[in-house]
């Protein structure tokens, strides 16, 4: 039993999914403006491979926890 396009295309968009929510989890816990979340949200959705890493990986902000 092989894997048929249709499964890998799901697994694909499961994958595609699944690093958007972990980024965008991740900005949650960042002292960002309204502006700025806007921008890094809009990277994560219009660059779906490379804007979740990018995200995560450039480190925007600072922790919510050290702003106060």
């Amino acid at each position: 039993m092989g894997i048929t396009p249709d499964t890998m295309r799901l697994i694909m968009a499961v994958c595609l999914l699944g690093m958007a929510l972990l980024s965008v989890f991740y900005l949650r816990k960042r002292a960002l403006t309204y502006l700025e979340y806007l921008g890094w949200g809009l990277l994560i959705i219009l660059v779906p491979l490379l804007g979740p890493f990018l995200v995560i990986y450039l480190r925007p902000g600072r922790f919510a926890q050290q702003a106060k």
